[in-house]
């Protein structure tokens, strides 16, 4: 199969993004992918200490472009995540959407790990994603044609129970749309997914978010294609792209045969 992820660096003007979002999936799918996902917050990056102005629900803009985008292209489409409105609650859900090539909406994934995290001194640096998101609860794995796509967002990546919950429900693929901050990503990001990869032995997508995107906030960019070894596919720079490779199917049963840990399993 030849994927796609759309690289991106996301502000604050909704109708800008959706633009760039859309040229990008169309761009992956002029070269021959058959699945394209887009990183976190893709449509709206807001400022930290700000809530989601465009929070929405499944007749929003951002889910109606979603999924015409999926239909317009014949593809399958990971909507990176969108701000779900949740009725009676000033917060949101942070969602991932998956579409089918019919556009129609085939999984939902909320995320499950809040980034809570300090990591400078004296305020700076503090991220506090609970004042604005609600966590999600459920562990999603969707059936497509090549087998179960396991989906995360994020903040998830260092919490590796949860990819080995995917594998145990037939996770085949991991997607990880993700704006990972500057500082973490320099030093953790490439060696986390591929750490999933090979421990889950699936081949794991991440689109993430790049550069500047307001004067206090900055995304780390390097989006990467990783093979079920822990090989680097592909990998994106420090601005806007769109990464497309080559995943052949056959390599996730290969490297099971080769190394059969997920059997070897002494705990379960």
């Amino acid at each position: 199969m030849r994927v796609g992820l759309v690289q991106l660096c996301s502000t604050d003007d909704l109708a800008a993004n959706l633009e760039r979002a859309e040229t990008g999936v169309r761009e992956a799918a002029a070269r021959g992918a058959s699945l394209v996902a887009l990183p976190e917050n893709f449509a709206y990056m807001r400022r930290e200490g700000a809530r989601y102005p465009c929070a929405q629900g499944a007749e929003g803009e951002i889910v109606r472009a979603l999924s015409g985008w999926a239909r317009e292209n014949a593809l399958w489409l990971v909507g990176g995540t969108v701000p779900e409105a949740i009725v009676g609650d000033e917060r949101v859900y942070n969602t991932t959407l998956v579409f089918s090539p019919d556009g129609k909406e085939v999984a939902r994934y909320r995320k499950i790990h809040l980034f809570d995290v300090d990591l400078g001194v004296g305020g700076r640096d503090v991220y506090r994603e609970s004042n604005y998101c609600a966590p999600g609860e459920e562990i999603v794995v969707c059936p497509t044609p090549w087998g179960g796509l396991g989906l995360s967002i994020c903040y998830d990546l260092r919490f590796p129970e949860l990819y080995r919950a995917m594998a145990d429900r037939g996770a085949r693929w991991i997607v990880v749309p993700s704006a990972f901050t500057r500082e973490t990503g320099k030093d953790h990001w490439e060696v986390l997914l591929r750490a999933r990869a090979i421990e889950n032995q699936c081949f794991v997508l991440a689109p993430a978010q790049c550069g500047h995107h307001a004067p206090d906030r900055a995304s780390h960019g390097r989006s990467l294609v990783i093979d079920p070894w822990g090989l680097v596919l592909a990998q994106a720079g420090d601005v806007p792209a769109v990464l497309v490779a080559e995943c052949p199917e056959e390599r996730i049963d290969q490297v099971r045969r080769a190394v059969p840990a997920l059997h070897h399993r002494s705990l379960r």
